[in-house]
């Protein structure tokens, strides 16, 4: 496994995570939200709108089925983090801050604070914390930095995990405090999963 590239992912991520969280609490996440929630053109539009499904839970099937297939050895690394990311996911959104408010429910849109949504993408309106698509992005993100043997591929994963989740605050599904929570969930779940691929490893070994 790649560590060095890992390490390098993970302190990425929990830093940008961290930030997000931080700035939300000093800030305030409504006023956060509107900040990054700015119309960039038809242009970005199109782009996020599409982009944002990166983060789609769907995207678990076809990581499943190539490590079923193909590299059954690193299959409880990918099970427990397919497992651990929906139970923290679930967890925040159902248990912890049941029904949170999204940004289009919690904050009065005004002309002074517009907020921007995209044609053709259904906001919802609860389920708030923690954005479950940058849980799933990020954490592909720091299982590649784990499993690909590209010294560099930190640097393209992490700007894409980084759209995906400015997808869910641009498309006005999410406050940035969500999205630092989902990274965060994300270092959570790799970390935890690393530790139960180990487990396997000893046995096996022995």
């Amino acid at each position: 496994m790649n560590l060095s590239a890992f390490r390098t992912g993970a302190t990425l991520s929990i830093s940008t995570g961290m930030i997000l969280i931080l700035f939300s609490f000093l800030g305030g996440k409504e006023d956060l939200f509107l900040l990054l929630n700015h119309d960039l053109g038809s242009s970005a539009d199109f782009f996020f709108k599409y982009f944002t499904h990166a983060g789609d839970g769907i995207f678990w099937v076809p990581v499943a089925l190539y490590f079923i297939f193909y590299k059954r050895k690193l299959l409880p690394l990918v099970l427990s983090a397919i497992i651990l990311s929906t139970l923290l996911v679930q967890t925040g959104k159902k248990i912890i801050y049941p029904n949170e408010a999204r940004p289009t429910a919690a904050i009065e849109s005004t002309l002074q604070n517009p907020i921007h949504t995209v044609k053709g993408v259904t906001v919802h309106s609860n389920n708030s914390f923690p954005s479950g698509h940058t849980t799933t992005a990020f954490s592909l993100f720091l299982l590649g930095c784990l499993l690909l043997p590209y010294t560099y591929f930190w640097l393209i994963g992490f700007t894409a995990a980084l759209l995906a989740g400015y997808s869910r605050i641009y498309l006005a599904q999410h406050f940035p405090l969500d999205v630092g929570g989902g990274i965060i969930c994300a270092y959570i779940t790799v970390f935890l999963s690393l530790q139960i691929q180990n487990l396997f490893n000893e046995r096996w070994n022995k």
